[in-house]
């Protein structure tokens, strides 16, 4: 009789216990829950502001149209690019920051020379001018230039494959048009970009004595595209030059029916390095100093044209972001640097200075975030990183899709920048500014790519959402605690 006593007594404590320690944790989940609704709100609130501010105080519409005046052709070594890092330097100088430097680099100094002449030579001693502009990095092919007859193919490997009999003397005409059933642009330009990069190596190998190359466009038009080539063997270097879409088409008609010949004069040469430099700006964190935050894109442009696209766009945002949390009065934790690349064109000499010396420091960049894919309306982010720590550091971000979706804003797996790609081995995050890519390739590399072709509040939204993801990343770091 006692026991049974005992038990029920027991029950009912235990009972008792039971209710008070689930009013206890239903306390602590209503208190935990209500803090992170208010952490929510407070975030969703200082977005907000960052917009209002990007959208209505900016300076970057502003610094894109001095950039692309003071810096027009701005190609790594020239008066122009020189220009370029004195007028970012002394803007990104007046916001407030703790520091900004330059970051020297020895530089290639490739030039253009004279206007290419490119004609197509018909039966008769009729000739058909094309619009051109030389490859960079591209030999000239003295001041003479040189004639010889054409032959169309579709790929490196078409090359490879063919008699050297049937290539040698001749001038090769690369005609693989970039793929327009890819809704990505830049699926389509690196399925394409092969035969501009490497066309010229591997005709060379077979005794060509030129290269023409289809525009990377997937637009028909009369405006041609140039880029880099290289050089895989310098004993076998022959001069190449890009021409428009519509007259890579006309060409290819016209082969169909007979035999062409092209006349090319270029008169491009390679020059002694030049000294220049990176541009950067560091706001130093108050309690994480020693983990960065990096903003970026490249300085250099083609000699052609503004770069307002490329790159111009992308170091103005990442101005901007600097230029945004000080208006708001922020105070980052970690340290927010900004860094303005030489070199990405033809070279990628600044994006390895600026890694090798960071990466000798032992510095740790929690995340680095390139714009490089043009001024136009943001879609979100693209990451990439170590594959020891990628997957819990994307897992960590990918939690904040709700506070950036109400501004169109989306994360996905894709890569980065070139300039920053040496930085993954500090195992941190690495971002891209993704955007709506559809008309990229319309001015990418060439004279049309000018501040008339950006529109400025797309721009503007592009550093708001910068401003935003460096907000959260400072805010909340990658760890799990």
């Amino acid at each position: 009789m006692q026991l049974n006593i005992s038990f029920l007594f027991l029950q009912k404590k235990i009972g008792q216990a039971s209710r008070i320690y689930l009013s206890i944790l239903c306390v602590f989940m209503t208190l935990t829950l209500s803090a992170q609704n208010g952490t929510e709100e407070e975030d969703a609130f200082f977005i907000r502001q960052i917009y209002q501010n990007a959208l209505t105080q900016s300076s970057c519409y502003s610094w894109l149209t001095d950039l692309t005046t003071v810096g027009f052709g701005r190609l790594a070594g020239s008066p122009a690019a020189a220009a370029a890092v004195d007028y970012t330097h002394k803007m990104l100088d007046t916001l407030g920051v703790d520091s900004v430097w330059l970051q020297p680099c020895r530089v290639p100094h490739w030039v253009r020379g004279e206007k290419e002449q490119v004609r197509i030579v018909l039966p008769g001693k009729k000739t058909v001018e094309l619009k051109a502009l030389a490859l960079g990095n591209s030999i000239g092919t003295g001041s003479g230039g040189i004639t010889a007859p054409v032959i169309e193919v579709k790929s490196l490997d078409e090359v490879d494959s063919l008699p050297e009999a049937l290539v040698s003397g001749k001038i090769v005409f690369y005609n693989r048009p970039m793929d327009p059933r890819q809704i990505n642009t830049f699926a389509a330009y690196g399925g394409a970009v092969d035969q501009r990069v490497y066309g010229a190596s591997r005709a060379a190998k077979k005794g060509a004595v030129g290269v023409v190359v289809r525009s990377m466009t997937t637009l028909l038009d009369d405006v041609p595209h140039t880029g880099t080539l290289n050089y895989q063997d310098p004993d076998q270097r022959i001069p190449a030059v890009a021409i428009s879409t519509n007259d890579a088409e006309m060409l290819s008609d016209l082969l169909k029916q007979s035999e062409v010949s092209i006349y090319m004069r270029t008169t491009c040469e390679t020059l002694p390095d030049e000294e220049s430099y990176n541009v950067i700006a560091e706001w130093r964190g108050t309690e994480k100093p020693g983990e960065i935050i990096l903003v970026g894109g490249h300085l250099d442009a083609w000699d052609v044209g503004g770069g307002a696209h490329d790159d111009g766009s992308g170091c103005v945002q990442s101005m901007g972001v600097l230029e945004i949390l000080k208006q708001l009065g922020y105070h980052p934790k970690r340290t927010i640097r900004c860094v303005l690349f030489m070199n990405e064109e033809n070279g990628l000499v600044g994006g390895r200075a600026y890694w090798e010396a960071s990466n000798g420091n032992e510095e740790f960049h929690l995340a680095a975030i390139e714009s490089d894919r043009g001024g136009f309306s943001p879609r979100g982010f693209t990451a990439e990183g170590h594959a020891s720590t990628f997957q819990q550091n994307y897992k960590k971000v990918y939690q904040w899709e709700p506070l950036l979706e109400p501004y169109g804003l989306h994360l996905r797996l894709g890569g980065s920048g070139a300039d920053i790609s040496g930085l993954k081995e500090q195992k941190g995050l690495l971002f891209g500014l993704d955007v709506d890519n559809q008309r990229y390739f319309d001015f990418h590399h060439t004279a049309v790519d000018l501040i008339g072709a950006v529109n400025k509040r797309e721009l503007e939204l592009g550093t708001a959402a910068m401003a935003t993801l460096v907000y959260l990343l400072d805010k909340y770091g990658l760890d799990e605690k």
